[in-house]
């Protein structure tokens, strides 16, 4: 991405639009967004199931916690300003189990806070309409939508990425 001139951290640029002070990269792989954002003094906490992804965050932040687990199991102990959905997870989960991991997602964020995703728009894997649904579902109201992390207008097109705030 940084050859072709794109910004590497775009995520961490709009994550940190919102000013959280804790976010949680939910399917983390190996830790580019939580790396970034803990260099940048924004407490993170990174979960994938892939040992091997891990391994890789692990050795490249080894003081931030990282947790192996299933995002459908997940039960931490703690609540995040902001939960961020990076890297198409959505659309890489378990088809079926979306409604059980944005359940479990939204046990991970304050309320009033954020839970943020971004994916390539595949209407045979998850359209948008029914993440929007899934989303009201656990009690989620849509508080902006883009076509690009860099908060360029959405109308439709390949990739969305959904900012959803939990109520107060």
């Amino acid at each position: 991405m940084a050859a072709s001139g794109q910004n590497v951290h775009g995520e961490v640029d709009f994550l940190l639009s919102y000013q959280p002070a804790s976010v949680l990269d939910a399917g983390c792989g190996t830790g580019r967004v939580a790396i970034e954002l803990d260099r940048r003094g924004i407490h993170s906490v990174g979960v994938d199931m892939d040992p091997q992804m891990l391994e890789e965050a692990r050795r490249k932040a080894p003081n931030i916690g990282w947790r192996q687990e299933d995002l459908r199991d997940l039960e931490l102990k703690s609540a995040f300003d902001l939960v961020v959905l990076a890297g198409n997870v959505m659309i890489f989960l378990e088809p079926g189990s979306e409604l059980e991991v944005l359940q479990r997602m939204v046990r991970h964020v304050n309320k009033g806070g954020l839970l943020v995703s971004g994916f390539s728009l595949r209407p045979e894997i998850l359209s948008l309409k029914r993440y929007d649904e899934l989303a009201q579902e656990v009690g989620l109201s849509l508080a902006g939508r883009w076509s690009t992390w860099q908060r360029d207008p959405f109308e439709g097109g390949a990739y969305a990425v959904s900012a959803h705030r939990k109520a107060e």
